[in-house]
Parts: structure tokens; sequence; C-alpha cells
């Protein structure tokens, strides 16, 4: 999975502009955190087609930067958390993001940003 940092102006419509570029190239948004500071926007989303979403962003003059996030399943318990970012931190792995994708019956599927996605992949 691809995650995509994407930066706008703090104004009306911004958010609006980037979802509806996405649903036109039939690019699925999976997870999405939207924040601001000032008279900037910054927008991090997870999408099911990364190489159309490169190029909506790019067609439009969007900044963005992107990196790549790896999968987590955890049990829908109290502790799954902590034990998770436990088992990461022993081994050095920095959590920069989370995004949760879903729940279900099998748990909490999360999309994970970390600074070592090898070392993490092995942890989890």
């Amino acid at each position: 999975m691809i995650e995509f940092s994407v930066k706008l102006s703090n104004r009306p419509g911004q958010l609006a502009t980037l979802s509806r570029e996405m649903a036109t190239a039939g690019v699925n948004i999976e997870a999405l955190a939207a924040i601001t500071a000032g008279t900037d926007g910054f927008v991090k989303l997870v999408v099911d087609q990364h190489e159309a979403a490169r190029r909506v962003l790019s067609n439009a003059g969007m900044s963005f930067e992107e990196r790549r996030v790896i999968s987590a399943v955890l049990h829908d318990k109290p502790g799954a958390l902590a034990d998770m970012a436990e088992a990461l931190a022993n081994t050095g792995v920095n959590i920069e993001a989370m995004y949760l994708l879903n729940s279900n019956s099998e748990g909490l599927h999360f999309a994970v940003a970390v600074d070592d996605d090898e070392t993490a992949k092995a942890h989890l």
C-alpha cells in the first residue's frame, strides 16, 4: 500500500476537489486523515490504485509526497495496539502514521507507516 501526503490550501472546497478528482479517475480512498495548520491543509490518504492516484495528483498540480505502508490486523481487544506498538519499539521500528482501514470479525485492519518496513513485517 502507498500513503499519499497532499498539501492543500486551508479553504472551502479543497477536500471536495481532491476527492472528486480521485473519484473521476476511479480511485477509491480507503483511509484518510486531514488536518489544518494556519493557511495550509494536509491530507494523508491510502487508495486502492496508487498509480492512478499519482497521475491525478500530478495532473492537478497538487503538491504531494508518498511512502509505503504495511498492513496489520489486530485483535479487537484492550491492549492489542499497545502490544503491537511495544513489539515494534523493542526492535527499533518507529511508527510514523496509522490508519484504521476497517474492522470486522477478523479484527481491526490498519495501514501502518514505519521507518523500517522489513523489520516491522517480521514482527507483526
